[in-house]
């Protein structure tokens, strides 16, 4: 297949490699400000995971490439609308979405977001738990090819699988791409808890509340809920709960430890998309009544400027329910 891969931050760097290797055409697109001149002379970029060479066969590059089968958006969900539009490709060309997160002014799915912007196109979201580090270097992962048509799926499975990428498919579209983004809520949450030092008791109990408070939303949003039992929505959250590499989870440790958030994000080229994710996953439950207790106390500590101590006090004392409702 003939590839374009959109950004050059670390999942794009990660994707092109793979694909690269899987034998495809690939050409990645990259921002003035990522230095692609010195990507493409030295194979490496000096910002984002510089251990990790690209294959000679990547063409950097910074314009649309012509008649593509596949476009890959590898960019920040506050992105893509943007470069969404700043690329035009044939009505045939598969757009992926590998973002997680949902856009703030609109609530909107990555998926949507595309389609808003270049019409009915087929439209593909990757999810899983799937760090970039890792993928770069070849360890094992296994993600999930979601989207209304199953040919096209099938067509972006076989087109990404290796003995070390496994790709599943989905038609719940709504629920992988949902459960990809609202994990990133949850795990700055689990990041306060190492921050705070609360022990495996407490981050068990809350990524498993968090799971559930996850899929009450997707399902009021019409997500499947078993979808959220699978590799897109707990073994999304376990990984990025857990990792070294998680960038939400990072965060969530260091404002426990008393660090701004201005002060975080300002230091670092890598966003961290739970931040944005959860205005809108706030915005989501306010609209559907769906009770959300961990999102709407990251939600303060972020935006209201409560104490994450206060926070985890309210979380315990709320009123005692069943398990299930």
């Amino acid at each position: 297949m003939k590839i374009q891969v959109i950004g050059a931050g670390s999942w794009g760097l990660a994707l092109a490699r793979l694909l690269a290797h899987n034998g495809h055409d690939v050409w990645l697109w990259c921002r003035d400000e990522d230095d692609p001149d010195q990507l493409r002379a030295t194979r490496r970029s000096p910002f984002f995971m510089p251990h990790v060479a690209l294959p000679d066969t990547v063409e950097v590059v910074r314009e649309t490439a012509p008649d593509v089968d596949v476009a890959v958006f590898a960019v920040p969900s506050h992105a893509m609308r943007d470069v969404v539009a700043a690329h035009t490709f044939s009505p045939d060309t598969i757009r992926i979405s590998v973002a997680k997160g949902i856009e703030n002014d609109t609530l909107m799915r990555m998926t949507e977001v595309i389609q808003s912007v270049a019409g009915p196109v087929p439209v593909v979201a990757l999810s899983g738990p799937s760090h970039a580090e890792e993928v770069a270097q070849d360890k094992p992962a296994m993600i999930v090819a979601a989207g209304e048509d199953e040919a096209v799926c099938c067509s972006i499975q076989e087109c990404f699988n290796s003995d070390t990428f496994r790709v599943y498919t989905s038609s719940d579209l709504t629920g992988v791409e949902l459960g990809g983004a609202l994990k990133n809520v949850i795990a700055i949450a689990a990041g306060a808890c190492d921050g705070f030092e609360l022990g495996d008791n407490a981050k068990a109990a809350l990524i498993t509340r968090g799971l559930a408070e996850i899929a009450r939303l997707g399902s009021a949003l019409g997500a499947n809920p078993l979808t959220f039992a699978g590799l897109s929505g707990m073994g999304d959250l376990i990984v990025t709960c857990d990792s070294r590499h998680s960038r939400n989870r990072s965060l969530g440790e260091r404002i426990a430890r008393g660090e701004t958030l201005d002060t975080i994000l300002g230091g670092s080229p890598m966003v961290a998309e739970g931040v944005r994710t959860t205005k809108s996953a706030y915005a989501l439950a306010q609209k559907t009544g769906i009770e959300m207790p961990i999102t709407y106390q990251v939600y303060r500590t972020l935006f209201e400027g409560a104490d994450p101590r206060e926070a985890i006090a309210a979380l315990m004392q709320r009123e005692p329910k069943p398990e299930r409702e």
